[in-house]
């Protein structure tokens, strides 16, 4: 009864989850997500992950392979690494098992994916960190407006003009937004604006991988952002994507889930690989 848990440390959040692999079943016994707001990323991974494995009922001793993806690879007592691409693969099937694409919707960019039933990445491409496609550039933009991350969803979808900023320069499109604001134009129209910049973009990108087939699943943080997720479904239709895209409650822990599963796999290859070699 392997138990593995997953260490996503990514430059917005850390999310953790500790999973029961056995017989073919893939339990989640716990999972925590934290913002960093400011915090150090490597001790406030340590701390999230001994307080999810105590509210699990376990120790550390009990975790048969701990994966680390993102920027947790410096975390000491982790036993193995992922690219953050082959966990959110994996992970995407865990949330949605018909899904054959992934795309990933982090805070410095924005990555489409396309992998076999497995997991297996067979193709993939990301957006530029300088892009204002990213979680962090929506951060920015909804600090400058006084909003808050939780409301900028909701507000985006009470647009009832929405004036698109720069596609391309993050620089470019915050310049613009601070010129929307100077001519009065409301925060849901902004806000929607940069809803549908980013979802062309998102959508030019999944197209750009090609063989789109089954379910694409939203990953990463703003996957929860409903506002975006709207405006993505709507620019699938622009860009004639017929495979429906969705997102799943649980889709910021993908890279975190796509860890521990994978860790799985690894443990369980590693432990017949001891097998034989002792029956040798």
């Amino acid at each position: 009864m392997p138990i593995t848990a997953g260490i996503d440390v990514g430059t917005g959040a850390v999310k953790v989850v500790v999973f029961n692999v056995e017989g073919g079943e893939e339990t989640c016994l716990a999972k925590r997500v934290d913002r960093l707001r400011q915090r150090d990323p490597l001790t406030l991974a340590t701390e999230i992950y001994d307080e999810v494995l105590a509210s699990a009922g376990l120790s550390r001793g009990d975790i048969a392979y701990c994966a680390t993806t993102g920027e947790g690879e410096a975390l000491h007592f982790h036993t193995g690494h992922f690219y953050s691409m082959t966990t959110h693969a994996r992970g995407a099937i865990y949330l949605r098992p018909d899904c054959r694409a992934a795309l990933d919707t982090g805070a410095l960019h924005g990555r489409a994916i396309r992998m076999d039933g497995r997991g297996k990445v067979l193709n993939y491409k990301m957006t530029s960190q300088c892009a204002s496609g990213s979680g962090q550039f929506l951060e920015n933009i909804a600090r400058y407006l006084g909003i808050a991350q939780d409301e900028i969803g909701v507000l985006s979808k009470q647009a009832d003009n929405p004036e698109k900023v720069s596609g391309i320069c993050a620089v470019l499109a915050e310049t613009d937004v601070i010129n929307m604001v100077s001519r009065g134009i409301t925060a849901p129209n902004i806000l929607k604006g940069i809803h549908d910049s980013m979802a062309d973009r998102l959508a030019k990108l999944l197209k750009s991988i090609g063989g789109l087939e089954g379910v694409i699943q939203m990953t990463g943080g703003l996957a929860l952002d409903t506002g975006l997720v709207e405006a993505m479904k709507e620019a699938m239709v622009r860009e004639k994507v017929a495979a429906p895209i969705e997102t799943h409650a649980d889709a910021i822990f993908a890279g975190a889930i796509g860890a521990a599963l994978w860790g799985a796999f690894r443990h369980e290859k590693l432990a017949r690989l001891a097998e034989q070699a002792d029956a040798a």
